[in-house]
């Protein structure tokens, strides 16, 4: 147990060191730009910019005059944003002639877009150092002592509006309007395109695998400004689903992938429920590529058959990490692991890790933790997904050290796409080390119980939806004879705001609550409830929102109840800012009192990559404790919650 003697920052430090020094040996890599640095981070570059111009064979330089003075604000903004010639005046091009092949293609670029905005009499002129690009030789030849000059020029004509609409063959009783085609209204192509689609895809869901569209007639009247369509849809007949194949597979048996995508034979037809089974079968981490392939007709009994169509991944795999912090020293881990170990998509995770090296001396104050994890896919029933697991840890955070080693089983049950229950059995024994209330053991058997419902359109970076959990733990301690049960609770919500989420709110409440024992030290200290760090608490060290004795020591909770709101704020498509308060409050009874409020805020920025944002939160505690952390900086891969 280490004392409270000062701001302790340790812990916040750790999170922030540890993803600051993975970033840099991955991404350290400026590349020479002229007079400048290009900075990369996963293959995307940060800041400066990058010499292209070896890697294009002859290379032309262009600079591009977009006239615009005549446009009204949105179409401005749209054709400039379908321009390549605007988007990549930075580059060069190969060749003379590639200068006018980009032009070429610029041209069709900004004709479709004043389509899409029903704006079917427009003109666009582009001339390459004043000659319409129509009028160039087939190999033009440009002067290089300076740039060659591109203007672009766009007459926008009028706006078109819709006129007669018909809808044809098996569309004939469909009502146009609710496909979005009504008489004087938006005639942009998208408009069009999208409601022939959407027709298509109606009698598809409707289960008619073979629906299709045989013809789309678009005639625009200049005279008028009108725009009469005709969409002719054949929906074909329905049909179920018939012989599923798999096709691609090596090592993972077919079969197991045909149950496990859930689309068997005499189900109705479904493109939901098939792009359901692609998804589900990806998220098993041992196929690269997944194709739902429907035959083009019938077969003769009158059903639909498909081809599940797979590509594997590498199955083993293996990864090692270090991190330094001024403040808790080095860290290292590694982990190997096997994604496919009895050909059933079943996983063996194998990991260990070593921390606060440096930062002591004494080889029994360095963290350890190292464990084995099992998953089994398919248990049973198709949606049921069996979990083992074997972890051992000694850990010596402020409010106490701890050895444990932890064997646990849990089945989950996907009871819909968004609906999740797991249930199973744990046992854990712990040797606990605290100022608080000297050595303790002990031996604890639990059945951990939880519901999940999970809306989220995106669960690394969510702009809409919720995810909701209740948990329980029933427990009993062995050898104090005591018996205690957890109850925790957690709703995180979002909204995002604006044509294209620029602004996204988000919010998240827990609870949680520890219910016999008649001490609390009757229960193990990794059971006791604190508060605090980069997931809860923000601008507090890990664990510091907790009961204290009057030496100063951490005591752990019954009760705790946690809140964040922030606000995530795109300032360009990769960067945002977020504003944030966190509060908190862990106390000794059987239900949160809020008798010692805590309360936390800050800001901090995104940078956003494929696979989640990178955030990195500076955060200042507005109650500080005696000898307290005075400030936060927490960085991670994913929001805060």
């Amino acid at each position: 147990m280490h004392k409270r003697t000062g701001p302790r920052k340790s812990i916040a430090y750790r999170r922030a060191g540890t993803v600051m020094a993975v970033a840099a040996t991955i991404a350290l890599g400026p590349l020479h730009a002229g007079n400048a640095f290009a900075f990369k981070l996963f293959g995307m570059t940060l800041w400066g910019e990058d010499d292209t111009t070896d890697q294009v064979s002859d290379p032309v330089h262009y600079t591009v005059d977009f006239k615009t003075d005549n446009l009204d604000k949105d179409l401005k903004e749209a054709l400039t944003d379908s321009s390549m010639l605007v988007s990549d005046k930075k580059k060069p091009v190969s060749g003379d002639l590639g200068v006018v092949i980009k032009a070429r293609d610029d041209r069709d670029r900004l004709i479709a877009t004043l389509y899409e905005k029903a704006r079917y009499g427009g003109v666009v002129t582009i001339t390459v150092n004043g000659t319409d690009i129509d009028a160039l030789s087939p190999n033009p030849t440009f002067g290089r002592s300076k740039p060659v000059a591109v203007t672009i020029s766009v007459d926008p004509g009028p706006v078109f509006t819709l006129g007669k609409i018909k809808l044809l063959g098996d569309a004939r009783n469909l009502d146009p309007a609710g496909y979005g085609l009504v008489p004087g209204g938006d005639a942009g192509s998208l408009t069009i395109l999208k409601a022939g689609d959407k027709i298509v895809v109606d009698f598809k869901n409707q289960g008619h695998p073979l629906a299709k569209l045989i013809k789309r007639d678009v005639v625009a009247d200049h005279e008028t400004n009108r725009v009469d369509v005709a969409l002719s849809v054949e929906s074909g007949p329905m049909a179920p689903i018939g012989n599923v194949g798999v096709s691609g597979q090596k090592s993972v048996d077919p079969d197991f992938i045909k149950r496990y995508a859930r689309i068997n034979e005499g189900k109705p037809y479904s493109p939901d429920e098939l792009k359901k089974a692609s998804d589900r079968l990806r998220k098993l981490g041992v196929f690269s590529s997944v194709t739902i392939r429907e035959a083009d007709k019938l077969a003769p009994d009158g059903s639909i058959p498909m081809t599940i169509e797979v590509a594997e991944g590498k199955q083993r795999y293996f990864g090692v990490g270090a991190q330094y912090s001024t403040i808790d020293g080095f860290g290292v881990q590694g982990y190997w692991g096997h994604r496919n170990l009895t050909g059933r998509a079943d996983s063996l995770r194998i990991e260990g890790s070593v921390s606060r090296i440096g930062e002591t001396t004494d080889v029994g104050q360095l963290d350890y933790s190292a464990g084995i994890t099992y998953v089994r896919p398919a248990t049973w029933y198709p949606s049921a997904t069996f979990t083992a697991g074997l972890k051992m840890q000694s850990l010596h955070p402020d409010a106490y050290d701890a050895d444990t080693i932890t064997a646990s089983g849990s089945l989950a049950y996907e009871l819909s796409d968004q609906d999740t229950v797991s249930g199973g059995g744990e046992v854990s024994y712990e040797q606990d080390s605290t100022d608080a209330y000297g050595d303790q053991n002990y031996l604890t058997l639990a059945i951990p119980l939880e519901y999940v419902r999970d809306t989220r359109d995106n669960k690394l970076d969510p702009t809409a939806g919720y995810r909701a959990s209740i948990s329980a733990k029933p427990s009993y301690e062995a050898i104090g004879g005591g018996v205690f049960s957890s109850f925790e609770g957690s709703i995180s919500g979002y909204q995002g705001v604006g044509a294209n989420d620029n602004v996204v709110f988000a919010g998240k409440l827990s609870l949680g609550s520890l219910i016999g024992c008649n001490s609390i030290e009757d229960i193990p200290a990794t059971r006791r409830f604190y508060a605090g760090g980069g997931g809860s608490v923000r601008g507090y060290a890990y664990q510091e929102i907790t009961p204290y004795n009057s030496n100063g020591d951490a005591l752990g909770g019954r009760s705790y109840a946690t809140a964040s709101l922030e606000a995530r704020i795109k300032i360009t498509d990769t960067i945002g800012i977020v504003p944030f308060v966190d509060m908190g409050s862990v106390t000794d009874s059987t239900f949160p009192d809020f008798s010692d409020l805590r309360i936390g805020a800050g800001v901090g920025v995104r940078y956003a990559t494929p696979f989640g944002p990178i955030r990195l939160d500076v955060a200042v505690p507005l109650k500080k404790y005696e000898n307290g952390t005075a400030y936060g900086i927490y960085a991670g891969i994913g929001q805060a919650f």
